[in-house]
């Protein structure tokens, strides 16, 4: 039996429950798509495939002797920043890795959700770039338009998804990693509070900017996916109360005033939003207030939080590269950024981590007139495949901050945010909206996104296929 790839995580989770199909049948399924998709999409840096069948073997042992869980012979794929047991965790870099000794703890958590992990998807190196490109793995392509990037850094866990080669997998985002790719695939994509999802055996990724999170083609299988992996190492510094993200999804969210922030937080190089781009997001906030939600524009107070965020990127980027095997491979713009991080270690890191209460208290203050804030994901469409990658440093950022200027401040404060699907732009260019919310108001933004899933219906649109990317019609 064939396994329709349009099944999302949930609806195969139970068909293999019912014993519709075998996980090693779906594995095999699985790794068949991946590999003939990888001269196009090329999506995956590590695929797992003897280790994939033989843990799918083992499930269907589970699952014929009556056991049942989460995602018990469901294939995922985890980004390449996550270690698993066994394979090198390359982070988007050349040269040769050594081989994770143990799971890390999202991965852990997955497995024992009884996910079978088919792969390690591809990331920029370091995940510091929105596009997922780099000499030790060649581009990395968007489904819908294969000239364009799927975007970053969780571009391979966007890709793969979009394409239906797996139903959902993990991302991280320190920047906007989960949430740009989301907007530019078309998908759901969940950045959680911080911590929880663990980043262990990283206490704090990126000086606490970066956390783990996920993508799918609904919110249901976003939440599902985000409940298997969250929850914490004995050792974890943020710990924050549990939330049930299923049980969210299809709930009344009731009347909400929501926030519409078109104009982009303060950056010192400038960003324009892309007047079709507005317009879709416009387009968004009217759907909820014929919702019944009151909808006005209004901007966070960010002030200077910029000052803040360069310090632990920087210094969590030095920090990766004094670990790298082969730091000379490193791209100039890294090891830059780390002489920069190294700078600022001291006196200024210790500030913008000090600063972060105050923005706490500050932009926590806007949401006692405000229960959610829609803001575009991205000030543009999806770039061209390497219109970034050989760029200077400088160009860089600009290029850059020009195209995605929205999403970090949420990384500063550590709260959620979920990107949802925002329609299309000039020749199909999938664009996306977030919903933001203050900590730990995770259910409030997947229940407001799973309302307007209902009425827009995202995931019954599919990108024309690629080789090896057969997908259904739109």
């Amino acid at each position: 039996m064939t396994h329709d790839r349009s099944a999302g995580l949930r609806e195969t989770a139970r068909v293999l429950a019912e014993g519709t199909i075998t996980s090693a049948a779906l594995v095999e399924q699985t790794l068949a798509r991946i590999h003939d998709s990888q001269g196009t999409l090329n999506a995956f840096r590590i695929v797992r495939a003897e280790a994939a069948l033989a843990e799918a073997a083992a499930a269907d042992a589970q699952l014929a002797a009556g056991v049942r869980k989460p995602l018990l012979g469901v294939p995922v794929a985890v980004k390449d920043d996550m270690d698993v047991a066994g394979e090198p965790t390359a982070f988007g870099c050349e040269g040769e890795f050594p081989a994770a000794a143990r799971d890390g703890e999202a991965v852990r958590r997955l497995r024992a959700a009884g996910a079978v992990i088919v792969g390690k998807t591809n990331t920029c190196e370091f995940g510091q770039w929105p596009f997922t490109e780099g000499p030790a793995f060649g581009a990395t392509r968007n489904p819908w338009s294969p000239e364009h990037t799927p975007g970053g850094s969780s571009g391979g866990s966007a890709a793969a998804v979009a394409a239906g080669l797996v139903p959902a997998a993990l991302g991280s985002d320190g920047a906007g990693s989960v949430r740009i790719p989301a907007s530019w695939t078309h998908l759901v994509g969940i950045k959680p509070q911080r911590g929880r999802i663990s980043t262990w055996p990283r206490g704090e990724s990126f000086q606490g900017i970066t956390v783990n999170g996920t993508l799918a083609r609904t919110v249901a299988d976003a939440a599902l996916l985000l409940d298997a992996a969250a929850g914490n190492h004995v050792l974890d510094p943020h710990r924050p109360p549990a939330v049930d993200a299923s049980a969210a999804v299809g709930r009344d969210p009731g009347r909400l005033r929501i926030a519409l922030a078109l104009k982009p937080p303060f950056t010192a190089l400038p960003a324009r939003l892309h007047p079709e781009v507005r317009a879709r997001v416009v387009e968004l906030a009217e759907k909820l207030g014929d919702l019944g939600h009151i909808v006005e524009e209004a901007d966070p107070p960010y002030g200077q939080i910029g000052l803040t965020f360069v310090p632990r990127a920087t210094v969590g980027l030095a920090e990766r590269v004094r670990e790298a095997p082969f730091p000379a491979l490193l791209d100039r713009r890294t090891r830059d950024a780390a002489r920069l991080g190294g700078l600022l270690g001291g006196v200024p890191l210790r500030a913008a981590r000090r600063a972060e209460a105050l923005l706490h208290r500050r932009i926590g203050g806007f949401f006692t007139s405000y229960d959610v804030v829609l803001a575009p994901t991205t000030a543009a469409p999806p770039p061209r495949i390497g219109a970034m990658l050989k760029l200077g440093g400088l160009a860089t950022d600009r290029a850059m901050i020009a195209a995605c200027p929205y999403a970090w401040p949420w990384n500063v404060l550590g709260w959620p945010g979920v990107n949802v699907p925002a329609g299309f732009v000039g020749g199909g260019l999938p664009v996306g909206a977030q919903l933001l919310g203050p900590a730990n108001s995770e259910p409030l933004l997947l229940s407001l996104a799973s309302q307007l899933e209902a009425e827009l219906r995202w995931h019954e649109l599919w990108p024309r296929p690629c080789a090896g990317a057969e997908s259904p019609a739109a």
